[in-house]
Order: C-alpha cells, then sequence, then structure tokens
C-alpha cells in the first residue's frame, strides 16, 4: 500500500524541489512525491496562495517554475546551505556599513528554526572580522552606494561621479566629475574597487568606491569594451602590482638561496622555487620596485647570490649601504 503524505509535508517536498533546479515537468514532480499531476497542480495552486511565486510550462506534459516575486516568501535550506548561511551573515558586515543590524537579526531567525544538530555546529563556529590597526571608517562602504554602482554596471549605462583625493585637501567644487563606463565592482585586499573606462582619459581605470560621490542621473547606454586580458581578476591584480594592466610584478629577478626549497616555498607566495640541492634553492620573484625586492629576499635570512638582473644587484648594494650606515652606532657625548 503507498502511503501519500500529509499535505503540509508534501508542499513542503514540492517546495524544496522547486528550489533544487529551475524547470520541473508534471509528470516528474508527481513521481517524486508519490501522487497524482492533479494532486500536484492543486499543490501548486496551494503554494501560490501562500505566496510563491510559481510558474506554468506549456507543452504536452507541462512543468513549473519557480520564479521572483513582488515579496520574499520562506524558503527551505538544506544542512549545508544553512551552514554556508550562517558563515555568510556573521561576515556580511565586513567592508560593508549600514547591514550589520540586519545581518544580525537575520542569524537569529535563521539559528532559531535550525534543528538541534545544526545549531549545536553553527554555535561553535564564530567568525571574526579582523580590522588592521588604524584603518579609517571611510573604508567602508555603504550598502546604497553598492546597490548604485552595480545597477550602472548591469545595466551598462555612464557614470558621473565626483572622486575624494587620496590628500586630506578639501574637494575642488569646480572639478568637473568623472566620466566612466563601469564594467566590473570587485574586492581586493578588503576593500571595494569600481574597474571601468574612463571617458576623459581614454583609459581603464580602478576606483576606490569608497571615495566615490555618484551624481545623478546616469548616462546614457554603452556597449561593453574588452577588459585588457580578458580577465577581471588578472587584470585588478596586474593593476596592484605595479603594471598597467594584467601581467607580472614590474621588477621580477632570480636569486640563489641558501635554504631547503621547501622552507622557501612555505613563506612564498607569487615566487617560484626550484631545489638546487638539500640546503640550496633558486627562487624568481616580483615586486613594485628593485628596493623593494631586495628588502624582500633579505627576509629570508639566508646568504643570497643574484643571478639577475643587474638592477637588482645595484638595489642590493643601495641597501646595504643604508643599512650599513643604520647600523653604526654614534660616538658618545663627551662630559667634563
Amino acid at each position: 500500500m503507498r502511503v501519500v503524505p500529509k499535505t503540509s509535508a508534501r508542499l513542503l517536498s514540492l517546495l524544496s524541489l522547486l528550489q533544487a533546479r529551475r524547470d520541473w515537468p508534471g509528470s516528474l514532480l508527481a513521481e517524486r512525491l508519490r501522487v497524482s499531476p492533479r494532486t500536484v497542480r492543486r499543490d501548486v495552486d496551494r503554494l501560490r496562495e501562500l505566496g510563491y511565486p510559481i510558474e506554468s510550462a506549456k507543452g504536452p506534459d507541462g512543468g513549473y517554475r519557480l520564479g521572483a516575486g513582488s515579496a520574499l516568501p520562506p524558503l527551505l535550506f538544506d544542512d549545508e546551505q544553512a551552514v554556508a548561511l550562517t558563515v555568510a551573515l556573521q561576515t556580511a558586515a565586513s567592508g560593508v556599513t549600514g547591514i550589520e543590524e540586519a545581518a544580525a537579526r537575520a542569524l537569529t531567525t535563521v539559528r532559531q528554526v535550525m534543528p538541534a544538530r545544526l545549531r549545536h555546529r553553527v554555535d561553535g563556529l564564530r567568525v571574526v572580522d579582523v580590522q588592521r590597526a588604524g584603518t579609517p571608517a571611510r573604508h567602508r562602504v555603504e550598502p546604497a552606494l553598492l546597490m548604485t554602482l552595480s545597477a550602472a554596471v548591469h545595466a551598462r549605462e555612464e557614470l558621473r561621479f565626483d572622486y575624494e583625493s587620496v590628500s586630506a585637501a578639501p574637494p575642488d567644487p569646480n572639478r568637473p566629475p568623472r566620466r566612466v563606463q563601469p564594467h566590473h565592482l570587485v574586492t581586493w585586499g578588503g576593500r571595494w574597487y569600481l574597474v571601468a573606462w574612463d571617458l576623459d582619459r581614454d583609459d581603464w581605470r580602478t576606483f576606490r568606491v569608497d571615495r566615490i560621490s555618484p551624481r545623478t542621473p546616469t548616462g546614457p547606454r554603452f556597449t561593453p569594451r574588452e577588459l585588457p586580458g580578458g580577465d577581471v581578476a588578472a587584470y585588478v591584480a596586474g593593476r596592484f602590482k605595479g603594471g598597467t594592466g594584467p601581467g607580472d610584478w614590474p621588477c621580477r629577478g632570480e636569486v640563489i638561496l641558501d635554504l631547503p626549497a621547501r622552507t622557501v616555498s612555505a613563506w612564498t607566495r607569487d615566487g617560484i622555487v626550484e631545489e638546487l640541492g638539500p640546503d640550496r634553492c633558486r627562487l624568481v620573484l616580483g615586486a613594485w620596485s628593485w628596493p623593494g625586492l631586495a628588502a624582500v629576499l633579505g627576509r629570508y635570512d639566508a646568504d643570497i647570490e643574484v643571478v639577475g638582473p643587474p638592477e637588482l644587484r645595484e638595489a642590493f648594494a643601495r641597501l646595504a649601504r643604508r643599512y650599513a650606515a643604520a647600523a653604526q652606532t654614534p660616538d658618545s657625548p663627551r662630559t667634563g
């Protein structure tokens, strides 16, 4: 004898299935729920009465799809989704002001309806957002600003905005606004950035979002350009390495260190380490300047042989003179 689940349990099962994939044939839903297609149609109508925007697909078999509505109805989450949602809510306020209270309320709501087995797991999970000392509060971004920029990116509409200078000088009211074609909204190092084509400078630019003050209305629509390299992650990484686009560091050198390769690899992020012996390895590393690269290589606290280029060897000589001067002890003052 086939056991037919109660209506309330069946509705929850139907809702869970509709959330799991985009389109469901009616016959497949009936088979999964072990009911008739007519019962599926009635259950779909009940969910619609509860506010779930379920769309019907035409065809010989028919089908259903959970669409977007004017309000957010209750949702179902499996165990992994619930835990992931908890982690996301704990870190939601990182870098964005104005949503801390809402995130805390949402986290409380999710926790209250969790089964005990999940509640114990998430209660033992605490994510702490550690801010670097001295980071000004203005580095944080309001959600409304992110929504405005994101909308312009998706709508492919030109933006006009005032851009705060890096210096502490007051803004110039007579300065014309920046005009850009926004392409990507990204995060790097805990900050938000807008990658855009600058119409006045006829080149790609990366703008700190917390320095942007948009003007209204937005400009005309534009046809997206091809980002150099075609990959926004590589492009942004290249810009922060000191380049004008995607690619490597502007200064790249090769040295031999009197250290095991495994030791150097543990402390090397972007470099290439090659083992030359049990206590000797080759390291190829980049930096934003030659003195900066020489200083980074000095942190390995080992004898260094410079393979090249000459600029790196000159940087070591410059730092050697500077460090030697810093190591000198001044003469003690005479007393008489």
